[in-house]
């Protein structure tokens, strides 16, 4: 994890309350987004209300993806040993609690879980907890993580076809993937999640896992919190392709907002879509081909 805890939702803030309460109702129920109630919230709490707004719109192909990674301001997300708590304030914390309650689903990849041992439920605000993912394509995770040991929420972890050697590890369900180069393509997970009705990806981490889906062309979004911290050698936020020309780098038209001492960059992406579902029910182990893969993620072009 890479932020400081703990924050509480702040107390008689109705206005705020009734927000969230509305964002909820979007998201789990019939509410209308047209109707959220923004007015009263200061301008940096609208645009961040604005970003929740976004993940829940709907997308064409029935997945919406959101990664998040709260970083140093010279791009570390933990020290060269792993440390990570915390980096980041507790206003992001509170931020990656309401991602979650509004997500179907969490996914974070096998070294997240391995350091952090993470719970990924919903804590610091109202709202459910959503599906734990785990991408654990080696199947190198034992059962003593917490995430392997609750039984709720729900946890499904990911993993090659070929390493699937059971059917459970713990309280999870193992489902094993088409890996054809030996390695879970994102877009072959999204296409699985979206069969399995999930509509809502949050993408928490780490930062290897979200390097991988930002360059295989597969987030809507990417929240960047950057605390005003140095770290100096450590780990990278993201790690990318190399490039060999800035005309080849991924500039984007980011909106940025103060979140607590921290200041969040929330940067839009255009998606590779999905290919259209299968008529029939399919077995994700056998899935079909994955979605076409853009060699760099689109950005959304400034206005």
């Amino acid at each position: 994890m890479t932020s400081r805890a703990t924050a509480e939702e702040p107390r008689g803030n109705d206005r705020l309350a009734r927000a969230w309460a509305r964002l909820l109702d979007c998201a789990h129920g019939t509410g209308d987004l047209a109707t959220l109630p923004l007015d009263g919230l200061g301008p940096d709490q609208q645009r961040l209300f604005a970003t929740y707004r976004d993940f829940l719109a709907p997308s064409p192909d029935g997945i919406k993806v959101v990664a998040h990674l709260g970083q140093s301001l010279d791009g570390r997300i933990a020290t060269e040993p792993g440390h990570s708590t915390f980096v980041t304030g507790p206003d992001d914390f509170l931020h990656m609690h309401r991602l979650r309650a509004l997500a179907d689903a969490v996914l974070v990849g096998a070294g997240t879980v391995a350091h952090d041992d993470p719970r990924l439920t919903v804590r610091l605000v109202p709202g459910p907890s959503p599906l734990r993912v785990v991408l654990d394509p080696d199947r190198r995770l034992g059962p003593d993580r917490r995430v392997f040991r609750e039984p709720a929420p729900p946890t499904l972890l990911l993993c090659r076809a070929d390493r699937q050697d059971r059917e459970r590890l713990g309280t999870a369900e193992i489902v094993g993937l088409s890996a054809p180069e030996g390695r879970l393509e994102p877009a072959t997970v999204l296409a699985a999640l979206r069969d399995r009705g999930i509509r809502r990806l949050f993408v928490e981490g780490g930062g290897m896992t979200v390097s991988r889906f930002l360059a295989a062309g597969c987030l809507d979004a990417l929240h960047l919190c950057v605390a005003p911290v140095i770290i100096g050698s450590g780990r990278d936020a993201l790690s990318l392709p190399a490039i060999a020309r800035m005309d080849e780098a991924i500039r984007l038209a980011p909106e940025v907002m103060r979140l607590g001492e921290d200041w969040l960059f929330w940067c839009r992406l255009r998606r590779a879509p999905l290919p259209a579902r299968q008529a029939q029910e399919i077995d994700v182990a056998d899935a079909g081909p994955s979605a076409t893969r853009l060699d760099r993620p689109q950005p959304v072009p400034a206005p």
